[in-house]
């Protein structure tokens, strides 16, 4: 099981671009193995991040403008966001492969538990332990960092909401069925680049290597995201 993080601009020249980095990717796993990855689409959403960016200082009618242009989630059809790479987008257009119906954090799969990973995805556990996240967690699979640096871990999400008292937040975001709006943990990841220094520290099961001009890790999600409860645990108590 293999979680994919890819800036393949890292690379360096590949020929064939990201499909031939799957294929790569699927041979290494072999028929019993799974690929996944983050296929998230902020740009349907009213509360995030890149929305509160495209929106600043537009006019109360500028906004309901830009509102009712803003593209509907399909499950079926829609691109991963630019910001979820190249990598992330040829998985999840990979024939053959499934895709969780989360309208704003969906995660794609390809191979022998695919179905496993993405079809179960509550609005309220985005990036919890019922979403697909929380199920690369519970089958000890592995993220391949290439060209990523450890403040974009996406698994410590998982860490941050074994806290007590995790605050929840509102989301709204525009799917096939119109606008969805749910409660659900207040996430961001800013401490993610000191919890990545201390979490490398002192895991054990992390590999290095080099592949292109990328400088890559593979991580162990379980390891990862208990060493990045416990790091938590000692500043918040």
């Amino acid at each position: 099981m293999l979680h994919v993080q890819a800036s393949l601009r890292t690379l360096g020249p590949v020929a064939g671009g990201a499909a031939a980095v799957v294929d790569a990717l699927l041979e290494v796993l072999g028929g019993q193995g799974t690929l996944v990855a983050y296929a998230a689409t902020p740009e349907n959403s009213a509360t995030s991040r890149i929305h509160r960016a495209a929106t600043a200082g537009l006019s109360p009618a500028e906004v309901d403008e830009y509102l009712a242009r803003m593209p509907r989630f399909d499950p079926a059809t829609t691109p991963c966001s630019p910001t979820m790479g190249a990598l992330s987008e040829a998985i999840r257009t990979r024939p053959g492969a499934l895709r969780s119906r989360h309208p704003q954090t969906s995660w794609a799969a390809v191979g022998p538990q695919a179905r496993a990973i993405t079809e179960q995805h509550p609005l309220n556990s985005h990036l919890g332990p019922d979403s697909p996240l929380g199920r690369l967690y519970e089958l000890d699979a592995r993220v391949l960092m290439i060209g990523v640096p450890m403040d974009r871990f996406t698994a410590f999400h998982l860490a941050d909401q074994r806290m007590p008292d995790v605050p929840q937040r509102e989301y709204r975001c525009v799917g096939t069925d119109g606008w969805t709006t749910f409660k659900a943990p207040d996430l961001d990841d800013l401490h993610f680049g000191t919890l990545g220094e201390q979490v490398l520290h002192a895991a054990t099961g992390v590999t290095t290597a080099r592949i292109g001009t990328a400088d890559c890790r593979l991580v162990p999600v379980r390891e990862a995201v208990d060493l990045a409860e416990q790091f938590l645990r000692r500043t918040r108590t």
